[in-house]
């Protein structure tokens, strides 16, 4: 019979990864959302949703680092889902960017990028995001997806393969 009422050592598990995980969570949001205080908000939703699952009778596989990044991304998702106004502004009220071909192309390719990211499987997905978007070396991206070294190049091959196909070709034959 265990010490505790209930045997579950779920939170115990959370709060061991926790100061490792909140900086990697935290990093996750910062650079895929507008503003820090959104960022801190989605890291505290992701550790408070991590503390239920914790504490559930049959907690989830082992409380580890790319596990909380599976929770941050549905995090994510459920943010840009919850925000009906995402495209509703109208263009005409935007401000002109100072250099508008640059801004605009920047933001175009921006927005095609994440149009293709987002179709591609999540293994893709999160191996392209740890390496490019995080800026993760291939050994951190191995050691948070977990895999081995030699495993990750291969995916990181096989997704950048899959994000080409996808990609459009570019207007006019230009390469």
């Amino acid at each position: 019979m265990s010490a505790e009422p209930d045997g579950n050592d779920g939170p115990r598990a959370l709060l061991a990864v926790y100061d490792d995980a909140l900086p990697v969570v935290y990093g996750y949001f910062v650079r895929r959302c507008a503003d820090r205080g959104t960022a801190e908000d989605l890291t505290s939703e992701t550790f408070l949703a991590a503390m239920d699952a914790a504490r559930k009778e049959a907690p989830p596989p082992p409380m580890t680092v790319p596990w909380l990044l599976g929770v941050a991304r549905h995090k994510l998702a459920d943010h840009y889902r919850r925000r009906h106004d995402r495209f509703s502004i109208p263009v005409a009220e935007l401000p002109e960017p100072i250099d508008p071909a640059d801004d605009w192309d920047a933001a175009l390719d921006r927005i095609v990028a994440e149009s293709v990211l987002a179709r591609l499987p999540e293994h893709h997905r999160t191996v392209l995001a740890l390496r490019y978007m995080d800026d993760c070396s291939v050994p951190e991206c191995a050691e948070l997806i977990g895999r081995t070294v030699h495993g990750t190049e291969a995916l990181l091959v096989r997704a950048r393969r899959a994000f080409r196909h996808q990609y459009p070709e570019p207007e006019g034959g230009q390469s």
